[in-house]
């Protein structure tokens, strides 16, 4: 007896790898090439037919366990409604009994208030109308007071108003004409000086033959230059003892036509400006094609004068070199007001003279500029007289509205006591329409509109 060899080739074939007798053995234990996917498939089907019948078997009986629990809630639930019904119709049968017994309570306080409502409005109209007429009395008085106070003080204020503007007048013409005295004295104290400098021509004269060397050996834009810087040094080296309140700076600020001088000069004393002075620096060299003359820029120099606010404007020029009427000291442009031409050499010194010349209408300007400020004040306590009319008046306006609204509010409160007396008296209406509405109440009306209660009563019905 012997060990056949075999195979497993299916899940029902069994082959033998070779030849056997009879009596020999097919042991399965020996087999290695044994397939158990085909029996662990089977297995599996088998275990899921199981499943599939016992999760079958097991939803019947929850099935069959739901419907008897649902059908035990919906007797409880039909029980319970019931006990609802019974309790609420308990509670119908007590609120009519009480409603009956509030609402003729109600008619008996109805009236005992209405009766007292009666009292109470015959005396607060007493008592408002009385008001009235004190309010009337006492506004009426205060009104004609305030008139008679008003018109007093107005005519104060009016007649020492005149007096003062009088005054005012009067004091602004004395500081003009004096003023104007001082501008003449100015204008002889300019001739006398000019007639001074006429004796220096000859001494200029060799500086303007200076000149024209100096520009003969300078560019072009050096000629312009030199002439600003000549001023600015000359003008610096007295700065301190000579005018050491004064402003003398390069004009950097564009006007608004987009022009600019070169300097402007301005001086002060106690905080009071009395001369101004425009600048504007003119050179050329002598070997220029197109020659420039002063007349070119008069018309410049006052424009830039007026938009700067200066009282002068001076030109101080090199051209024209060869021009007796330059050439003769300080000429005075008679076409443009308060405008000079004057050659450098007398740049410092024609400063010194317009600065000592308006120097002696500082307390006039000064003087002036206080009685300019009175005639401000007399013009705001004018406006403030206006405006205390205005306010007055206003006051009274806002008086005369708040009385019209009280007794608008005093008969407001009468249509609001009549409201309330109407409104007392249709209450009785309101407690018969309500117990009206309560005695209408019903199962069916309580549950329209809703499905689920009416199936319930539909359900305890049946």
């Amino acid at each position: 007896m012997a060990k056949v060899k075999f195979h497993i080739a299916s899940q029902t074939e069994l082959v033998l790898d070779e030849d056997a007798k009879a009596g020999d053995i097919v042991d399965l234990n020996d087999e290695q090439n044994i397939d158990t996917s085909v029996i662990n498939g089977t297995i599996a089907e088998m275990l899921d037919d199981k499943l599939v019948q016992a999760k079958t078997e097991w939803e019947v009986q929850q099935q069959a366990q739901a419907k008897a629990e649902l059908e035990n809630q919906l007797q409880q639930q039909k029980a319970t409604l019931q006990e609802n019904i019974n309790d609420k119709e308990n509670k119908i049968v007590a609120l009519e009994t009480q409603l009956k017994s509030i609402t003729e309570q109600n008619n008996v306080e109805l009236k005992a208030q209405l009766t007292q409502k009666d009292l109470d409005l015959k005396d607060t109209l007493a008592d408002k109308q009385a008001k009235i007429t004190v309010l009337e009395s006492q506004i009426e008085t205060i009104k004609q007071q305030h008139q008679a106070e008003l018109e007093t003080q107005l005519l104060k204020k009016d007649a020492t108003a005149q007096s003062e503007l009088s005054q005012r007048d009067q004091k602004v013409s004395e500081l003009t004409s004096q003023l104007q005295l001082k501008d003449k004295e100015k204008e002889l104290q300019i001739a006398n000086v000019k007639d001074q400098y006429e004796a220096q021509l000859k001494s200029a004269n060799e500086q303007v033959e200076f000149y024209k060397d100096f520009k003969a050996r300078q560019s072009t834009k050096e000629i312009g230059e030199s002439l600003e810087q000549y001023a600015m040094t000359e003008f610096n080296k007295i700065r301190p003892y000579a005018f050491p309140n004064a402003y003398f700076e390069k004009d950097n600020a564009l006007s608004e036509t987009n022009s600019k001088g070169d300097f402007i000069f301005r001086d002060y004393q106690d905080g009071t400006e009395f001369v101004s002075i425009m600048f504007d620096m003119k050179n050329e060299a002598d070997t220029t094609a197109s020659k420039h003359k002063n007349t070119d820029f008069f018309k410049e120099l006052d424009k830039d004068r007026r938009e700067k606010n200066t009282e002068y404007a001076v030109l101080v020029s090199m051209l024209e070199a060869d021009s007796d009427l330059y050439n003769t000291g300080i000429v005075q442009v008679n076409d443009y007001d308060k405008m000079y031409v004057i050659r450098p050499q007398f740049f410092i010194q024609f400063i010194g003279v317009l600065r000592n010349a308006a120097l002696n209408s500082v307390a006039y300007k000064q003087e002036l500029e206080q009685v300019r400020e009175q005639n401000i004040d007399i013009t705001h306590f004018e406006s403030d007289l206006t405006n205390f009319k205005n306010a007055f008046g206003k006051n009274y306006q806002s008086a005369s509205k708040n009385f019209k609204s009280a007794i608008d509010e005093i008969d407001k409160a009468i249509a609001r006591m009549e409201a309330v007396k109407r409104s007392l008296t249709t209450s009785e209406n309101q407690l018969r329409l309500a117990n009206n509405k309560l005695e209408d109440v019903s199962v069916k009306k309580l549950t329209r509109g809703n499905p689920t209660m009416k199936a319930k009563f539909d359900g305890l019905g049946e």
